[in-house]
């Protein structure tokens, strides 16, 4: 039923209280950490979710919901702006962006319209929170604190105790299921395991940890839930629970798959403030949504306008617009770059990756704390893994994977080489494309390079954005793609080494480091000449590829000179580099150790970096492949 008309919801947004509070939804977020949609009400058997389950009794269950990363800050620095975090340059995992002037937080828009605005109180956005975003933000802000309770409310909770560190340490774990009864603890036994996990005691713990953590959250859901019921305000409120990625276990947390980014959404609806039908109780809604569109569906159900620039479509409401696609990309996690672009229908995933002869389990300290992890190091080593766990220890990846995610909801079995899905594979292919695009994916830009430019155009979202800069974005995209086409794009990658743009540049270098021995003859000389070359990435990127045609004479002077001299960016990737080529960085082994004098007082980043490089001296020198 309709309660408010077009027009009224424009003269709220402009009018703020115009109407009366009575008239306007109080909106509630239940947000939670690392949680695919293990839940009841998702139909898994296992779950002992009742509060989240009573919810979607009466609300609706979304059953494609997606997220645009598998990691939270990158995704969150999406859900809060309504933007893609390619977009924004707040792609890659503890980096700081500098968000532009005419891009807001969406709660500044809420606060505008009347909103009293508050956050309980996780930010992790990946760029300094604009003065003004909430009305407060701490692990004391709650509706109950607004001066004026007649005022409509948008109040954020998030529960931290089912993100991985949950999983990890048992400590925190016990703590946080402290609240579950006997009868609310699974039988490990019991519970099934993903194909591409091993079966030992260790990894069913972890699993049953997953579980009795989801638990836990929904006992704290029940809780906020009830709160709204003893302050009268159950029936004024719409409440929307959801998860900022999936499963933080390995093969999930921080990959583009649907463990890593399916998630759960419910939406109830009370009944005066229903459009169009939507928000019956019970409904099951397949769809598409991404977590950028929270952002803009809020806005919308507040009757406040939606910003021109938000990539986020809104779901709910006015003006619905569904979704053909959902889009989603991997960049540096911690120490390690693999960037990889994701692009989802209903049906089909389709999966990019830009550096396929990276390994799918690169070592990444936090990652590597658990036990699941460690397992999964050790029964490889050990040549115990179950197929579908091994292959992601394959030295290599497929430059492209598709999967039928209806007869293969685990994603293990690529399609992308069948001639019955050529057409579903161009389809998916193009779709892509036509993203990176769009958004101007600034994750193509390699991080050095990236960060250098936007101090120069005052963000990273303005790199790309610059007057005569369509064609750049067209070069790179179309660059980055053939670094990973082999052979037969060698003479399109020499000729791109010739580019006056950097990053276009890198790429190029890349693309011929991918080849190797066989671009030896043709690319030597130019890849030489590259060593000199203004941009410190591309010298590393031209070191690299000098490595790979079995030619480090020259290049490793200029790998410890990166990375013993260069900014942060530049250092870990010449660290990277010098990990990657193993035995041929032996002749500078005594300069890998200086160089982790001179990293020394870094704090995050330096540490990942130094920590690269340990990992890299310690396999030379025949220690135990460990790190500090």
């Amino acid at each position: 039923m309709k309660i408010l008309s077009a027009l009224a919801l424009s003269c709220i947004a402009l009018a703020g209280s115009a109407l009366g509070a009575d008239h306007r939804p109080n909106i509630v977020w239940l947000s939670c950490e690392d949680i695919s949609p293990h839940i009841g009400c998702f139909g898994d058997a296992h779950a002992i979710t009742p509060n989240i389950d009573q919810l979607a009794t009466e609300g609706v269950r979304y059953t494609n919901t997606f997220t645009t990363a598998g990691v939270c800050a990158p995704c969150r620095s999406g859900i809060i702006t309504g933007m893609y975090q390619t977009s924004l340059g707040s792609q890659h995992m503890r980096c700081t962006a500098t968000l532009p002037d005419e891009i807001k937080p969406f709660p500044v828009y809420m606060r505008e319209a009347g909103y009293y605005c508050t956050n309980n109180s996780k930010q992790d956005y990946q760029f300094r929170t604009p003065k003004g975003t909430w009305d407060d933000s701490s692990g004391k802000a709650h509706w109950r604190n607004r001066p004026d309770k007649s005022q409509p409310f948008f109040s954020v909770f998030n529960f931290t105790g089912c993100h991985e560190s949950g999983i990890a340490s048992k400590g925190k774990y016990e703590s946080v299921t402290k609240v579950l009864t006997p009868e609310q603890r699974q039988d490990p036994e019991k519970l099934q395991l993903p194909p591409y996990y091993p079966d030992p005691p260790v990894v069913r713990e972890d699993w049953k940890r997953n579980y009795e953590l989801i638990t836990a959250m929904d006992h704290w859901a029940g809780n906020l839930i009830q709160q709204l019921k003893d302050d009268g305000l159950y029936d004024d409120t719409i409440v929307m629970f959801w998860s900022d990625h999936g499963v933080g276990l390995p093969r999930a947390k921080r990959w583009l798959y649907d463990s890593g980014t399916h998630i759960p959404l419910v939406v109830r609806i009370p009944e005066k403030f229903r459009v169009d039908g939507q928000g019956l109780p019970g409904e099951v809604n397949d769809q598409l949504v991404s977590s950028i569109d929270f952002g803009p569906t809020v806005l919308t159900l507040a009757g406040a306008q939606v910003p021109k620039y938000m990539q986020g479509q809104t779901f709910l409401g006015e003006d619905v617009r569904p979704r053909d696609y959902v889009y989603g990309a991997r960049d540096r996690m911690d120490e390690r770059y693999d960037i990889i672009r994701m692009v989802r229908d209903k049906r089909f995933q389709y999966i990019r990756n830009y550096e396929p002869l990276k390994t799918y389990y690169q070592y990444m300290n936090t990652p590597e704390k658990g036990a699941t992890m460690s397992e999964l190091r050790r029964l490889h080593e050990k040549g115990e893994l179950p197929a579908e766990a091994e292959y992601y220890f394959s030295a290599t990846k497929p430059v492209e994977e598709l999967y039928d995610c209806q007869a293969d909801p685990h994603e293990v079995h690529n399609l992308a080489a069948d001639p019955k899905y050529a057409d579903v594979l161009k389809r998916m292919r193009g779709a892509h494309r036509q993203w990176v695009l769009d958004t101007r994916d600034t994750g193509l830009i390699p991080e050095p390079i990236l960060v250098n430019r936007s101090k120069q155009v005052g963000s990273e979202y303005a790199v790309l954005r610059q007057p005569g800069n369509d064609k750049l974005n067209q070069r790179l995209a179309t660059v980055a793609v053939l670094a990973s086409e082999g052979e037969s794009a060698l003479p399109k990658l020499i000729q791109a080494m010739k580019d006056e743009d950097d990053a276009v540049r890198y790429w190029a270098a890349t693309g011929i480091g991918n080849i190797g021995e066989p671009a030896r003859e043709y690319a030597a000389g130019i890849v030489q000449a590259a060593l000199a070359d203004e941009s410190s990435a591309v010298r590393t990127a031209a070191a690299r590829a000098l490595c790979r045609m079995r030619m480090p004479e020259d290049a490793l002077p200029v790998l410890v000179k990166e990375m013993t001299t260069g900014g942060q960016w530049e250092r870990l990737q010449a660290a990277i580099v010098l990990d990657e080529i193993d035995e041929q960085a032996r002749p500078v082994l005594q300069e890998m150790k200086q160089g982790l004098e001179y990293q020394k007082g870094f704090n995050s980043d330096g540490k990942y970096r130094v920590r690269v490089t340990n990992r890299a001296l310690n396999e030379l020198q025949g220690t135990e492949n460990t790190v500090p």
